[in-house]
């Protein structure tokens, strides 16, 4: 598990605490000298894999992890905003950061890619409808829809459809996804294919870049690319890793990327998280309700799963940020907002807090 040769795609876990050992103890890698396949999502024929969530649940019998007064102030507000997904109330995570109130002022606007780098998109499922606009393949898969499951968990927690009458309610509903598959269908990669794919997402228009994979060891392609990313004005939204360790992992210790530890809904640090003066937000990463291909839903655990509610936050404050310094980009905006909206909950380890969208609106000087 120390070699750059494969990676744990964070996270998930299988009773919720104990790792997924497929995926990090598989020795072999992707082959990076293949050519990256890319088709514009409309032209892509993508199969579906039929998966359900690691438990083996789908929507119909699910249940519901915590159904506390958290999930009561969440109906609160929906009615308010009049969402009709109906597995909202399951969605805990969007009243722990004040998503609603934000969506008050913006839910997201299309021409701020959000790039999913993970194990594909199912873009065909029924509460992803339209939302990935380009994609591309640098595995040796041969395609690039979501054979494994968890890049589709992490693009509906991002941008799922909402007020649709269907499934669940994304963080910014109305962004657009680019699918980027840099890791296999066992959901093995090598960092020198995620910095391809970071390269890629950024000359193909990204504003937001969700990597939801940990490596053990620095690779200096890797932070290249990273560097790049923010010289261009694209910001990483990378997993902290689910070794419980301070350790740092990579992408995510890298300076231009926001390094994202998980929480549960009680605040608490979620199992296996990893935290530490290198991590830079907290956000929801625990029992964390979303799709799966094969137009089903179910549960995941990780700081996968916390990322991809950041990078959905950072979708939002792109529509809403001004260049207040000149330079020309959003990203150092956003991230600012990002980090000093973190609300204190009393962990050490986790940058300023979990992330709270009416706090970052506030400090971009937005009020609902």
């Amino acid at each position: 598990m120390k070699t750059l040769k494969f990676i744990v795609l964070v996270l998930i876990t299988v009773s919720l605490v104990t790792p997924l050992v497929g995926i990090a103890e598989d020795a072999s890698a992707t082959n990076s000298s293949n050519p990256p396949h890319y088709t514009s999502a409309v032209q892509a024929k993508v199969p579906t894999s039929g998966k359900t969530d690691l438990n083996g649940q789908r929507a119909g019998d699910a249940a519901v992890a915590d159904s506390s007064s958290a999930d009561s102030a969440l109906a609160t507000q929906s009615d308010v905003l009049g969402p009709d997904d109906p597995y909202l109330s399951e969605q805990w995570a969007l009243n722990k950061i004040r998503a609603l109130k934000l969506w008050q002022i913006t839910t997201g606007e299309p021409q701020f890619l959000v790039a999913v780098l993970d194990t594909g998109i199912d873009q065909r499922h029924e509460d992803l409808n339209g939302k990935v606009v380009v994609e591309v393949n640098f595995t040796d898969s041969p395609t690039p829809n979501d054979i494994h499951g968890h890049g589709t968990h992490i693009a509906g927690i991002i941008a799922a459809n909402t007020n649709n009458g269907i499934g669940i309610a994304g963080v910014a509903p109305q962004s657009r996804l680019m699918n980027v598959k840099v890791a296999d269908d066992k959901g093995r990669c090598q960092p020198s294919v995620v910095a391809k794919g970071i390269i890629w997402a950024v000359d193909n228009g990204a504003s937001v870049i969700n990597i939801s994979v940990e490596f053990r060891e620095p690779s200096a392609e890797l932070e290249d690319a990273a560097n790049y990313a923010w010289s261009q004005g694209a910001v990483i939204i990378a997993a902290a890793g689910n070794d419980g360790s301070q350790l740092p992992v990579y992408p995510a210790y890298y300076e231009n990327c926001i390094a994202v530890a998980a929480t549960r809904q009680d605040g608490t640090l979620a199992p296996l998280s990893n935290y530490g003066d290198w991590v830079d937000a907290a956000a929801p990463g625990f029992n964390i309700y979303s799709t799966l291909p094969d137009n089903s839903y179910g549960y995941k655990s990780g700081t996968s799963f916390a990322t991809a509610h950041v990078s959905g936050l950072g979708a939002l404050l792109f529509s809403v940020v001004s260049d207040t310094n000149g330079n020309g980009r959003l990203n150092d905006e956003v991230r600012a907002a990002i980090e000093a909206g973190g609300q204190e909950i009393g962990i050490d380890g986790v940058g300023n807090g979990r992330i709270d969208a009416a706090s970052s609106l506030a400090e971009t000087g937005n009020t609902p």
